[in-house]
This record gives C-alpha cells, structure tokens and sequence, in this order.
C-alpha cells in the first residue's frame, strides 16, 4: 500500500512533521509512506491558474492519485486549519482522483480539536472517506521529544502501527467493496 503523508506546517521544527517522519520509519514492509514534497512550493490557489497547471499543483496531484490512502498531521492556527493546508486542499477540490480516497488525520495535540473538526469536515465536503480508526492523537505538543525517541517509544509507534494498519484495512475493503483487486498495491 503507498501512503501520501502531508504536512499542514512548513516550520522547520514541526512536531507534526516530525511525527510524519516517523509514521514512515516504523511502517511494516508491505506499506510505503512517502512525504508531500511539495507542501511550500504550491502557489497560492487560484482557478485560473489550472488552465496552465503549475509544476509544483501538478506534482502534487501526481502523488495523490498514485497513493491508495492519505495521512494528515496538521497543527492548530488560531482554532483552525492552517493556510498551508487549506490551500493544498483547495488545489485538490476539483481533483477527481482525490474523491473516495481513504485518509487518516493524526492530531499532535490533544488541545487542537477546533483544527482537527474543521480539517475532518473539509475532507468530507471534498468526498474523502474518512477512516477514523486511523485517526489518532498523539499527544506530542510541549513534551519536546525528538524524532528519534518517537520512533523508539513502543507507545507511539504502536499507536502508528494501529493507525496505518486500520488504514491498510480501509484500503482493502474498499477495493473489494469496488471489485478491483490490485488496484491500491495491496
């Protein structure tokens, strides 16, 4: 199964970043998280500009339709949703291979609920099918734990695991439920 992991923050010391990085260290062999290379390259959304798609809106949708599933970790800015993440959404509203994708959200912070309920609801406004076994928070935010002990903490990784194999699972019964097997590389 591949996974598309993207970031709703572009600093440099994201914990949310960080806990992507991590999702892709501990996943079983069977699953490949890759991570959006393009979060901070996307121009500002813009209608206009699919006509003569940009480079960095067409790499994106690139990785979206090659994923069978998604996973977003993104913080909380003032009770919502970042600008980076509202607007790689936004470039993928009218993306037809987006509708119907599986997609996980994880949560860094157990105080960003405001955040967390209005990226689930954008989702669903642009037809992703939520796996909410998959969904999970990770209490990270002011606990100052590095990457690395993330990957060696049996707590979160296996929390990780949970979340990547209810995503797997959410794959597979949607390519039986459509009747095209192979279809996600499972």
């Amino acid at each position: 199964m591949k996974v598309l992991a993207i970031c709703g923050s572009l600093r440099a010391a994201s914990i949310n970043a960080a806990l992507l990085r991590t999702v892709a260290r501990v996943a079983p062999p069977d699953i490949q998280v890759q991570l959006c290379a393009v979060v901070g390259e996307l121009p500002l959304f813009n209608p206009d500009l699919e006509a003569a798609m940009p480079s960095s809106v067409a790499r994106l949708r690139a990785e979206v339709a090659a994923a069978d599933a998604l996973i977003i970790a993104s913080p909380e800015y003032a009770h919502g949703v970042t600008g980076v993440i509202k607007n790689l959404l936004d470039w993928l509203v009218s993306f037809e291979p987006f509708v119907n994708k599986p997609v996980a959200v994880l949560n860094a912070s157990p105080r960003a609920q405001h955040a967390d309920a209005a990226l689930r609801e954008t989702l669903k406004t642009m037809s992703a099918v939520m796996v909410e076994t998959a969904s999970i928070t990770v209490p990270l935010l002011g606990t100052n734990i590095t990457e690395e002990r993330m990957a060696e903490s049996p707590e979160i990784t296996q929390a990780l695991r949970g979340a990547l194999a209810a995503l797997q699972d959410a794959v597979a019964l949607q390519q039986s439920a459509s009747g095209n097997e192979g279809v996600f590389g499972l």
